[in-house]
């Protein structure tokens, strides 16, 4: 290379780095950055939506008076911040289903309910003439959710929306929500100082979305307001007519606790496999109890569940149960909320199948015995490393296709067999 072409070279490194020098350095996000810009997005972008859909100035003024951006809750993503790192969840271990079943907390949680069966029996009579749903089911679900309403709930509902809507991983579920909830103030059944929700946005006593609020809640008091905050017959009434809006069929139980004998295959588990419970009976299927199945039950639908496998307790479930889930979709949570209201309702007391040692897989093997699964053509409910009832289902149905007793759900042998 040529001395000319050397320093033409040096001179234009030295012209850049001269620049260089003078650049202002990116400055780093800060927290007042963004302040700055959730008060911009409050005004210029929410509060024309606000408008179109209706909310009074009066009604957003008054919501948003004093509101900052809460820094505190989960999931947020920070314009300008690193974005959050995706957390790998396959590789942890799905907890075993018994501990879930605390006793001491399902024996507090029944004695309480039970009190509170006798001091709300007018309104809880009310309310099964009305929806005809159990009063024991929804004070399961009140316990369940707030402790009966002893439950804290200390947040701001707007704050919480608003700072989700802003800066959060799920932010269009959340604006959506955070305009329901500027509805709900603008129709005067609560005041923005007392619209009080959790750190996800769930309001008052029953838990509600606000778009569940629109929905569901109800003046059961007849004071002219929807209130799921103070008033007990207000938040009994809204669990209730949200379960019936779900589907709730009147005058059927959740379900029942079964034997189901060594001949009847686990894999016949599901929403979809209904069958009148007088079939599953003629199978040898028995209530734990030794009771057999309610006459009123008999001609109707029931569907088998074996959220353990062979391996737990074991259930024959109404439409009822698939209700419940649509409160929190999660079998567990659904079981849950049976046995409380029928200790409330009857006195009884645990599950008599016990709880095996499951639940201790890496969630990774799980998924991957469920691709595997899939490849075969199995409907196994998507590879997530947790075994739903498609998931068990189709383990039992290859553990008998392959010679093996079925035990319908995933085993540590298995990983080998099933690749």
């Amino acid at each position: 290379m040529s001395e000319l072409k050397i320093l033409a070279r040096l001179s234009i490194l030295t012209a850049a780095l001269a620049v260089s020098f003078h650049l202002p350095a990116q400055a780093a996000p800060s927290k007042a950055a963004v302040e700055a810009q959730f008060e911009k997005w409050v005004q210029n972008d929410l509060r024309p939506e606000a408008e179109k859909n209706g909310i009074s100035a009066k009604t957003f003024q008054a919501a948003f008076s004093g509101i900052e951006l809460n820094w505190d809750l989960p999931d947020l993503a920070p314009p300008g911040f690193p974005p959050p790192k995706e957390r790998k969840q396959t590789q942890a271990e799905f907890s075993s289903p018994a501990p879930y079943f605390n006793e001491d907390r399902l024996k507090k949680l029944a004695m309480t309910g039970r009190g509170f069966a006798s001091q709300y029996a007018p309104t809880l009579k009310r309310i099964e003439k009305t929806y005809g749903v159990p009063g024991s089911i929804v004070l399961a679900i009140w316990g369940r959710e707030t402790g009966f309403g002893a439950a804290k709930i200390p947040n701001s509902a707007i704050q919480v929306l608003a700072t989700k809507a802003f800066m959060s991983t799920r932010k269009e579920m959340f604006r959506t929500e955070l305009i329901a909830a500027l509805h709900i103030i603008d129709g005067g059944d609560v005041t923005p100082a007392d619209f009080k929700g959790s750190w996800a946005g769930a309001l008052g006593q029953p838990q509600f979305m606000p778009t569940s609020y629109l929905k569901y809640a109800v003046d059961f008091d007849g004071d002219g307001h929807r209130n799921i905050w103070t008033s007990v017959p207000d938040t009994l009434a809204s669990i209730a007519n949200y379960l019936v809006k779900k589907g709730w069929q009147r005058d059927r139980d959740w379900g029942f606790e079964v034997t189901i004998p060594a001949s009847v295959s686990c894999a016949q588990e599901g929403p979809d496999l209904a069958k009148p419970l007088s079939q599953w009976a003629s199978l040898g299927i028995d209530r734990i109890t030794g009771k057999g199945f309610p006459s009123s039950e008999l001609k109707a639908d029931g569907m088998m569940l074996v959220p353990a496998g062979r391996d737990g307790p074991e259930f024959i479930v109404t439409p009822n149960f698939y209700v419940i889930k649509e409160y929190n979709n999660s079998d567990l949570y659904a079981l849950y909320i049976g046995n409380l209201a029928d200790r409330i309702a009857y006195g009884s007391g645990s599950f008599q199948g016990a709880w095996g040692d499951v639940g201790k897989m890496l969630r990774s093997d799980v998924a991957a015995m469920q691709k595997a699964l899939e490849r075969q053509g199995y409907d196994v409910g998507g590879s997530d490393g947790l075994p739903g009832y498609k998931t068990r289902r189709s383990i039992g149905q290859w553990q008998v296709k392959n010679g093996e007793k079925p035990t319908c759900y995933p085993e540590a042998s298995m990983i080998g067999k099933l690749k």
